[in-house]
């Protein structure tokens, strides 16, 4: 996954808002003295994620520029695209945090922090249009387009705030045979989750029972990649603890509670498909 380090980039970034956001959130004037680290750092993880995606992804035969069709949808079953929705996703949302730590206003952090992500995930797309092995994807174009719009519709269409995208990690069989350095890497590892604000949807005598950082979530994963018939879809549903509902300050916790919000903690969940498995946590 070529957004390995820029979700490194990112982790690194958002320890550089230790600050209460509802504190920073508030000031009207740019510290850029937090703006030029916030800089340096960026600049830092794009070389970073330059050089390492070369070594990684880019050092075999170069080709001129081409795009890539059949393959673009047919890799891991096009389980890839959510990736490539998901980085930009929360990158934008992240960074929009920083800018605002930094000083800069709410909405237009949010239109540069999408222009950052969307402009680091083209670079990648391009780069891979002049690499014989890989080329340029539309599908992973347009997914990552998407991802560096969709908090931008978030704020502008406030009722997208109910639906929040999700990831999470569990050892496959085959990384545990070493297929992989990274578990990021691994598709059959990576479960991707759609999570919904489901109380926000139930009648006024229900809703005051129902506990608000239980939402529903939708889940996906691939399994059996390495098979002749090309593996297979699994579709899961469950609950997701959405701490991110909870409106209280949290204090030095909104960080931990913030990047949570991008990850699908274990919950229970039941697996729909291809076959009915119940699972009392699904991590």
């Amino acid at each position: 996954m070529k957004t390995r380090s820029l979700l490194l980039a990112l982790l690194f970034i958002t320890n550089l808002n230790t600050t209460s956001n509802a504190q920073s959130a508030d000031s009207s004037k740019v510290s850029y003295s937090k703006l030029t680290s916030v800089v340096l750092a960026t600049a830092g993880a794009f070389y970073y994620g330059h050089v390492f995606n070369t070594n990684m992804w880019w050092k075999g035969e170069k080709s001129r520029f081409h795009l890539t069709w059949k393959e673009d949808w047919t890799y891991a079953l096009g389980s890839d695209k959510f990736g490539h929705f998901y980085f930009p996703y929360m990158a934008t949302n992240i960074y929009s945090d920083v800018l605002n730590w930094c000083g800069v206003d709410g909405e237009k952090s949010l239109y540069y922090s999408s222009g950052v992500a969307f402009a680091y995930q083209t670079y990648v797309e391009i780069k891979d249009g002049f690499s014989k092995q890989w080329g340029f994807a539309f599908g992973d174009f347009a997914a990552n387009t998407l991802g560096a719009a969709y908090p931008l519709l978030q704020n502008k269409y406030p009722e997208l705030q109910n639906f929040r995208f999700k990831i999470s990690y569990y050892p496959s069989p085959r990384f545990r045979n070493n297929s992989h350095t990274t578990i990021i890497d691994d598709y059959e590892s990576t479960y991707d989750w759609l999570s919904i604000n489901i109380r926000h949807y139930l009648p006024e005598e229900v809703k005051k029972y129902y506990p608000s950082f239980v939402n529903i979530a939708i889940g996906h994963s691939v399994k059996k990649l390495d098979l002749a018939e090309g593996g297979n879809h699994e579709f899961y549903i469950g609950l997701d603890w959405a701490f991110e509902n909870i409106k209280d300050d949290w204090g030095i916790l909104n960080t931990v509670r913030r990047m949570f919000s991008f990850y699908h903690l274990p919950a229970p969940a039941v697996k729909i498909y291809p076959d009915v498995i119940w699972y009392g946590l699904k991590y």
